[in-house]
This record gives C-alpha cells, sequence and structure tokens, in this order.
C-alpha cells in the first residue's frame, strides 16, 4: 500500500492570524497527524522566530517547514528559527515560468538556476531537509523546469514539489504532466515528488489525487480550500484507497471536528472561545437495538479514547436511557462525561465572583482548593465564560484546548437548573466534565472543573 503524505498549508495561507490562534492551528494540526506543517518566509524577525520556535516547542510528529526566501539572509534566518524544531524543513520556492522568473525575481533562466544552486546548497548546510518548490511548473519551458529541478536535487533537495499555480491544466492532464516529468528527469529518480494544485477552478483535490495514484508522493493542502482542500483530500483517501492502492496518516476520527475548530479560528469575526451548542450537528441517534460495539464506536468518533471498564459503564447507562427514547451525541456526551472516569476531586470550587455588563470588560475571581491549599485567580475575558474559564487556567498554570463547550436548562421556570459540558483535550485525549447549578455560571465553571479533576487523576496516576 501506498503512503501518500500530507503537507499543510494552512498557516501559509492565514498569515493574518495572531500568535495564539496560529500556535493553537499548528497544535489541531500536529494532532490531526499531518506529515508536514507549512510556515511562510520570516518577515518580522523576532515575532516570527519566536513562533517558529514555540511551534517546534510541541510538534514532535510533523515536519515542521519554513520558507528560505530569496536571499541567504532569509535562507539563514528559516534555518535559526528552526534550531530546536525535532524534524525542521526549509523550502527554497522559486517561479519558474517565463513570466514568474522576470516579475518576481527580475531574472532569466541561466540566472535562476545559478540562484536555485546557491539557495538549495546554502539551505543543506544548515538543515537535513530541503524542499525545492518549482512554482508556476505548468507554465515552465520543459528545457528549463528540467534544469532547475536537476540543479536543486544535485545541490542537496531531499524533495521536489511541483506547482500548478495557474490552475491551468485539467486533473488528468496534470497528473500525465507530473509522471512524464518524473520519467524523463533522471535526478527525481530517488527522489520525493509532491504536487501543488490552485484550486481556482475547483478541481485542486481530484488534480492532487490523480498525481499521487500516479508517481507523485506528498500532496500540499489547506483548509480553506484555496489549494487541495485537507478534508476532502483525506475523505478521497478513507474511501477509495483500498480500490486505488494509497493510504495516509490522517486520524479520520478527528479529522471533521478538528476541521470545524480551525475554521472557527480562521474564519473573520469568530468569537476566541467555541460558540455555545443548543444542538449537537451530528446526525447520530442510536436506540435500544445498538449493541455495546455500535456505542463504542459512536463513543470513538466523537473523539473519546475510553478503557473497556468506561465503556462498559456508559454502555450500562446507555441502555437505561435508550429503553425511553433515542439517544443522539448530545445525549451521549452527557452520559460520557457523567459515567466514564469518575475519580477523586483534586480541585474544589470555593467561590466565584463574576462581573460583566455591556460597559465593561467581563472579568472572573475564582477560589479553588487543591490538597487543602486555596489558590485564587483574577482574569479579564472575552465574555464572564472566557473569563472564568482563564481564571481557573492562571490557577492551575496550564492551558487545555477547549473542545467544546454546551448549556442546557434542566428543569422551568424563574429558578430553572442550569447544566453545562465542558470538553478538554489533551494530548489527543478528550476529557468531559458536568456541572449543574441555578447559575449557568456556576455550571460552568463546575463542569470545567470535573473535567480538569479527570485530567489531573490521569497525570498523577
Amino acid at each position: 500500500m501506498k503512503k501518500i503524505k500530507i503537507s499543510d498549508m494552512t498557516l501559509c495561507r492565514n498569515t493574518s492570524l495572531s500568535f495564539k490562534e496560529r500556535i493553537e492551528i499548528a497544535r489541531l494540526l500536529e494532532r490531526l497527524n499531518v506529515d508536514s506543517i507549512e510556515l511562510p518566509v520570516i518577515e518580522n524577525i523576532k515575532s516570527d522566530t519566536l513562533l517558529i520556535r514555540t511551534i517546534a516547542s510541541f510538534v514532535k510528529d510533523s515536519v515542521l517547514s519554513v520558507c528560505g526566501g530569496y536571499t541567504q539572509q532569509t535562507v539563514q534566518l528559516a534555518a535559526a528559527s528552526l534550531n530546536s524544531a525535532k524534524m525542521g524543513e526549509i523550502r527554497i520556492e522559486i517561479p519558474l515560468s517565463p513570466v514568474g522568473m522576470e516579475y518576481t525575481l527580475h531574472k532569466k533562466a541561466p540566472a535562476i538556476i545559478e540562484l536555485i544552486k546557491e539557495l538549495v546548497s546554502s539551505a543543506k548546510e544548515k538543515c537535513q531537509r530541503v524542499q525545492f518548490c518549482a512554482v508556476d511548473a505548468t507554465r515552465a519551458e520543459e528545457s528549463v523546469l528540467s534544469e532547475a529541478i536537476t540543479a536543486a536535487v544535485e545541490s542537496g533537495a531531499t524533495s521536489v514539489t511541483v506547482c500548478d499555480t495557474a490552475a491551468e491544466m485539467l486533473p488528468d492532464d496534470f497528473a500525465a504532466f507530473v509522471d512524464k516529468m518524473i520519467k524523463d528527469i533522471p535526478a527525481l529518480g530517488n527522489t520525493e515528488v509532491g504536487v501543488c494544485v490552485e484550486n481556482k477552478n475547483g478541481m485542486a483535490s481530484s488534480a492532487s489525487i490523480l498525481a499521487v495514484k500516479g508517481k507523485a508522493d506528498n500532496i500540499k493542502t489547506d483548509v480553506s480550500g484555496e489549494t487541495a482542500d485537507l478534508a476532502v483530500i483525506a475523505a478521497i483517501i478513507k474511501n477509495c484507497g483500498n480500490n486505488c492502492g494509497f493510504e495516509c496518516g490522517i486520524k479520520h476520527t478527528e479529522i471533521s471536528r478538528i476541521i470545524k475548530q480551525i475554521t472557527r479560528i480562521t474564519e473573520p469575526n469568530t468569537a476566541s472561545m467555541p460558540a455555545v451548542k443548543a444542538e449537537d450537528e451530528s446526525a447520530i441517534e442510536l436506540d435500544a437495538n445498538d449493541d455495546r460495539d455500535a456505542v463504542a464506536a459512536v463513543i470513538e468518533s466523537l473523539g473519546y479514547d475510553l478503557s473497556e471498564d468506561d465503556i462498559s459503564k456508559v454502555y450500562d447507562e446507555f441502555k437505561i436511557i435508550a429503553a425511553k427514547k433515542r439517544i443522539g451525541a448530545k445525549e451521549l456526551d452527557a452520559i460520557v462525561a457523567s459515567t466514564a472516569l469518575q475519580v477523586p476531586p483534586t480541585y474544589k470550587l470555593i467561590s466565584y465572583v463574576i462581573n460583566n455588563g455591556n460597559i465593561i470588560s467581563s472579568s472572573a475571581q475564582i477560589r479553588i482548593s487543591k490538597q487543602d491549599t486555596e489558590i485564587e485567580g483574577i482574569c479579564i475575558g472575552d465574555g464572564p465564560v472566557d473569563a472564568a474559564f482563564r481564571a481557573i487556567e492562571q490557577i492551575i498554570g496550564r492551558h487545555y484546548e477547549l473542545d467544546d463547550f454546551q448549556i442546557h436548562t434542566v428543569t422551568e421556570g424563574r429558578d430553572s437548573m442550569g447544566s453545562a459540558l465542558v470538553k478538554l483535550r489533551e494530548n489527543g485525549k478528550l476529557y468531559s466534565g458536568t456541572g449543574i447549578s441555578t447559575d449557568i455560571l456556576g455550571a460552568s465553571i463546575r463542569a470545567y472543573i470535573n473535567a480538569l479533576n479527570k485530567i489531573a487523576y490521569e497525570e498523577e496516576n
């Protein structure tokens, strides 16, 4: 079975994101198990270098690829930013069409070939992995493309990417173009070849898949769909892989949820916290006829990684409720939160004060006990719930990814009870907690602490 590598360009295509947002996206892509996370050329030396080094501190299973720009200095900056990365890569991206060479670099073909040799050699001296990207390759003269790729490989490039930047080829024509190029250029005999297709015609995913069905090895994707769409590519490989003889390392059980999280971050006017959901969007529906294996499969699809003992507890509770009603994802989340991994509380809520209004910033003052020691946190946030969760993070000195947050009314009337569900993710594993109170903020805080106690218990044991 052929292994298709996925190089994601989401962070190259969304350069206006905040420092925190880019770090969060990198975490999500790492958890999704993409083979490579690509970053743009360094423009602001201090902030961009700090960003790359921060990402390098937790990205261990994916290659961290940084664009090396067009000069020796920018290559040096890329290399310096990657000095702590477990698997770093420098990308040399050079336009090869006549228009691209003249307009972007103001050089003719012979000078471009020399620049490729210079930059790739410099990158190779500083980094084991070097990727050469033949930008606008489909509009390049055949002899120039061949000479440029040969020069890059001979200078130390460990992989080559061919780009249809103008999106001028139909999918089958592009696949034939890539196969012919690999066949005709001897230097590519033992070199990994990737493809990058702009999605101007809506056919980038099709062109990319046909290319890797042939002789290519790697697809460049992004979440926004400006190139091959990450979710679409993963779905095609999952659904057609057996028949086509290829597979990839993407975690298919998590991709839908992670894509939604990244989309929430990258879309404009999106709040920093996940939106409160009144109803789950999933089409999951179970009833009393579903057996333990079916329930376990749905639990896994929701992102949980439970022990056999906890699955049995969840299934026992499921049977009781399913005898009276059909069970959707929202109900199953609540069953997992209230039944699985029930642990002694490491943290206990003592008190909380929330200030909120239309002319002041929301703030939270929370006091929590840990092993008879009381700790207090005070934070400002984007809304009262965000402020409360930030105050808890300040107390514990840790940040956990908020995977989901839901609130529901349990009873009717002015003094109705509110229920909250919080799902935190740590090291790719999902922990859910529930809380009930006449105050929905109190329920939310209790739910967060309930999930936090489950994480603390596993870490301590």
